[in-house]
């Protein structure tokens, strides 16, 4: 089971685009503040992805075995009820451009290079799944993050990071104590061939969450995924 590594990575920033959603008007005395932060952030990013095609070992009621090691989750087991292959997966921003944003002192510049670090990470998830779909053909897919729900809680997260294998050493990320990913604008999880879309969000009730994508359906794991 080989380790797939994405590097090289397209990154542009549209401007005009990044402007408009910080709110910086071209005629304004920041802009000339935000067109250089662009500039250096531009020549030191390197957005990166790694991935693993492995196939599913076994399943059980509310568990599956994927290279030998058990991934605890009821929703991640129904949702690969007609799946045998999955890819365990870590996109990233890079810790170039982390170290960067880390050495900024002025606050709302560094609101802008956090910005521009989730671009990153963007650009890094398009790749990934660009690579996955041309080599692979999965079709449909959906992805499930550790964490994203209490059914699959953060502290899978080791696991998943135990079947990738040394990712600090491949692309620069790495678990903290309390399983957070360094750089910070990372993002880890299982992707999935499926017939019906699939977001976390579907499942998860909190109605602040700025990174919500679908509408939260309450009915959902009762008609899906709760034991019968």
């Amino acid at each position: 089971m080989s380790v797939n590594i994405i590097e090289d990575i397209p990154f542009e920033l549209n401007i005009d685009s990044l402007m408009k959603r910080l709110r910086v008007k071209a005629e304004s005395r920041y802009a000339d503040n935000l067109l250089a932060l662009v500039h250096d952030a531009q020549a030191i990013v390197k957005p990166k992805a790694l991935f693993k095609a492995v196939y599913i070992d076994a399943k059980y009621d509310d568990r599956v075995v994927i290279n030998g090691i058990e991934l605890k989750s009821r929703v991640l087991r129904v949702n690969l009820e007609e799946v045998h292959r999955v890819f365990p997966f870590v996109a990233t921003c890079g810790m170039e451009i982390e170290d960067w944003a880390r050495s900024i002192d002025d606050l709302m510049k560094s609101f802008w290079a956090e910005t521009i670090q989730g671009i990153a990470l963007r650009s890094a998830i398009r790749a990934l799944d660009k690579h996955i779909d041309e080599y692979f053909s999965p079709g449909l897919t959906s992805r499930m993050s550790p964490g994203s729900l209490k059914d699959w809680p953060i502290q899978e997260q080791r696991t998943l990071f135990t079947i990738l294998g040394d990712t600090k050493e491949s692309i620069g990320v790495r678990l903290t104590s309390s399983l957070m990913m360094v750089p910070t604008k990372s993002v880890s999880g299982i992707l999935f061939p499926t017939e019906v879309s699939f977001e976390s969000c579907q499942l998860c009730p909190r109605e602040d969450c700025p990174g919500r994508r679908v509408p939260y359906d309450k009915d959902l794991y009762d008609r899906e995924y709760r034991k019968k």
